[in-house]
Order: C-alpha cells, then sequence, then structure tokens
C-alpha cells in the first residue's frame, strides 16, 4: 500500500497590528496655475503706462510739423481760411496720422525686446496704452496749437490776414497709432518661429 501524504500545513494568519489603524493620507488638490503670471500682468500695466505718455511728444511735435491755415478775420471775429489754404486741413490729419504710426511701430519694436514679457498681455497693453497716447496726443496738441495761436488771432483787426491754429477734423486718425503697434507686434510674433515667442533665453 502506497502511504498517504499527509496534508498541507494550514495558512497562517498575519498578527494583528498592536497599535491604532493607519489610514491612507488623502490627497490634496492641486492648486492650477494661474492662466498669466503676475508678473506678465504687471508688464503690461507697465507698458500700458508708458505707451500712454508717448502721448505729450507726439503732441508737441505735431504742433511744430502741422503747417497752420492762412484765414482772413471777419466782422464777427470767425476766420475764413483762404482758398490756397484749404488743403492744410489734410495736411494737418496726415501729419498725424504719420506720426502716430511711427509711434506705433517703434513701441510695438520697443516691447517686443522684452523677452521675458512677450505674450498676449503685452500685446494688449501696448494697443490700449497706444490708444490713449493717440488720444492724449490729440487734446494736448490741439490746446498748444491753439496757444500758440490765439494771441496773434485775438490782436488782429476785421479783415487782417493771420496764420489759425492746425485742427484736426476727424477722430479716425487715433486709431492709427494702435492698428501701427498691433500690425508690428503681430509680424513680430508670426515670424518667430518659437512656441513660446523667445521667451527662454536658452
Amino acid at each position: 500500500m502506497i502511504a498517504a501524504s499527509p496534508p498541507p500545513p494550514a495558512p497562517t494568519q498575519p498578527p494583528a497590528p498592536s497599535g491604532p489603524p493607519v489610514w491612507p493620507e488623502p490627497r490634496l488638490p492641486r492648486r492650477r496655475a494661474p492662466a498669466f503670471p503676475r508678473a506678465d500682468l504687471f508688464g503690461a500695466v507697465s507698458v500700458l503706462s508708458v505707451v500712454t505718455l508717448l502721448g505729450l511728444p507726439l503732441a508737441w511735435l505735431w504742433t511744430r510739423l502741422a503747417p497752420p491755415q492762412v484765414s482772413v478775420v471777419l466782422d464777427d471775429r470767425t476766420l475764413a481760411a483762404l482758398p490756397s489754404e484749404s488743403q492744410h486741413r489734410f495736411d494737418d490729419l496726415a501729419t498725424f496720422l504719420l506720426l502716430g504710426v511711427a509711434a506705433g511701430v517703434l513701441s510695438a519694436v520697443a516691447v517686443w525686446l522684452l523677452r521675458q514679457r512677450r505674450g498676449p498681455l503685452a500685446l494688449l497693453g501696448l494697443v490700449a496704452g497706444s490708444l490713449f497716447a493717440a488720444w492724449l496726443a490729440m487734446r494736448t496738441g490741439l490746446s498748444l496749437a491753439d496757444g500758440r495761436y490765439a494771441a496773434a488771432v485775438r490782436a488782429a483787426s476785421p479783415d487782417a490776414v493771420v496764420s489759425a491754429a492746425p485742427r484736426l477734423e476727424s477722430a479716425l486718425v487715433l486709431i492709427a497709432q494702435p492698428l501701427a503697434a498691433a500690425l508690428t507686434y503681430g509680424v513680430a510674433a508670426a515670424t518667430s518661429g518659437l512656441d513660446d515667442l523667445g521667451r527662454r533665453l536658452t
């Protein structure tokens, strides 16, 4: 007869823990990174402020470059431009527009050179600052021009020929500077060829 094999040993139970039960630590939800870093927000506000201040030198340049209108003082103290001087209304607008385009291009290049602040916030600050700068240049420029020529006009007698202050007869010239700034910055971003627009120096 073949002897029967002994039964397998019974599984041993692990000893019960002597201390209190250990519970797994709960996982805290990760904090989402902000969409825009605080440094970019500060940079956009700085760009907006600095670009807005460009309106002051633009206003001074416009008063020096825009031609006055030679006019005749009427009996009711109003001014009537001479027929040959009516074209200066376009010259005043064109001068302001060209100054705005030049300021928009130069400011966009300067902002693009701020490598670590490149992005949509910098563009937004640039465009908003350019619009405010154009508005400031128009308001300040008209005031400076009136102060430059107003004294001669007040002292003139009827039928006298005087030089009247240049005028801006259309507010559409305000969009020239922000449009030029946006186009210049957009072209620079499109031609950079980098996903981060070259923000990292390495």
